[in-house]
């Protein structure tokens, strides 16, 4: 029987051998169990570097006065962006085009917080809750303007402003002055036209989209000696009224000659409370109609085409680098971390 032994022990080593070349063939395998495990891990680690992308920064308050009540209300800066863009822009609009909003707002009050110069607010207030900054609304006013359809209006208002965090708009490196308006007239408007001061992003550019605007119209109707008044003119003893001189960049009046007298057309808009400077008037008798395309100064990110472009498939970066030439989108952190560190 002995001389069975080594035959025995060899059977024996070779069923051990059967019994564990599976389990060495499983190892590699097993350790791709932990390579997915540290896969599991980098993906969280996308999404830590997606967050620092787009992290708002140091906790920052803004101080709004409340005009009407004449207070001081203070709120953090992306609840003060929820109220202003639900105050700005129609929550029917595309998410896009609120969230192109929601840039430019918190682009607005970046630059505010760099300004030193506070005119014509009250000590401790960075901005007013008109159109003198940026229109603002609280929770309690909102709910009494959106009624019913509060909840879900300030659901997809304050998605648009999470999904923009910590981003403004930028040009050399410095927040832009972010202009916007309601509707233009198929043009936007150099800024040059409006205000001083020539800014090399705000230029004039197509905006096709605002045709479909229910604000691209408007009518004004003036008696003769109402007209001379507010534009401080004197009519022709004819039928005419006057003639244009000068165009601007944006398809719009520049200059208007009126029996010898020279007037802007940006001067004519505010004193006549015309809802454009794109504009053509026709004496009526006693009366002067004068009728508008587009609403608003016109200068910078045309709100109307905005909503245009989304329903066409443009994402909010690519609506802000229409409307803002030359212009980046870039993180804000640093920035307010300069302005918390002046406090």
């Amino acid at each position: 029987m002995t001389k069975f032994k080594p035959f025995i022990v060899l059977a024996a080593l070779l069923f051990i051998i059967t019994l564990m070349i599976p389990s060495l063939l499983v190892l590699p395998f097993t350790e791709g169990k932990a390579s997915g495990k540290l896969g599991e891990q980098l993906k969280k680690e996308d999404r830590a570097m997606e967050t620092a992308e787009t992290n708002s920064g140091p906790a920052v308050e803004v101080s709004v006065y409340r005009m009407a009540k004449k207070q001081l209300e203070k709120l953090p800066l992306e609840k003060y962006l929820v109220g202003v863009v639900a105050s700005e822009m129609p929550s029917d609009f595309e998410k896009e085009a609120l969230k192109a909003q929601a840039l430019t707002a918190r682009t607005y009050i970046v630059s505010q917080m760099l300004n030193e110069n506070k005119e014509k607010l009250p000590e401790g207030a960075l901005v007013s809750d008109t159109e003198l900054h940026q229109v603002y609304k609280n929770d309690e006013e909102l709910k009494q303007i959106f009624g019913s359809d509060y909840n879900l209006a300030i659901k997809k208002i304050t998605e648009a402003v999470n999904e923009t965090s910590g981003q403004i708009i930028t040009y050399d490196g410095s927040p832009i002055t972010a202009t916007f308006f309601s509707t233009s007239n198929g043009f936007t408007e150099n800024s040059e036209a409006i205000w001083a001061s020539a800014y090399p992003y705000l230029k004039s550019v197509e905006s096709p989209w605002d045709t479909k605007s229910p604000k691209f119209g408007g009518q004004k109707v003036f008696t003769v000696s109402e007209f001379e008044k507010k534009l401080g003119v004197k009519l022709p003893n004819n039928s005419t009224i006057g003639n244009v001189t000068e165009r601007t960049a944006g398809k719009r009046v520049g200059k208007v000659e009126i029996n010898g007298t020279v007037v802007e057309g940006k001067d004519i808009r505010e004193k006549l409370g015309l809802k454009s400077t794109d504009f053509t008037w026709e004496r009526k008798g006693d009366n002067i109609v004068i009728n508008t395309k587009g609403y608003g100064h016109g200068v910078g990110m045309s709100q109307y085409g905005a909503n245009g472009m989304a329903a066409e498939g443009k994402n909010y970066k690519e609506i802000i680098a229409h409307y803002y030439k030359g212009v980046e989108i870039a993180a804000s952190d640093q920035i307010l971390t300069k302005v918390m560190a002046k406090k």
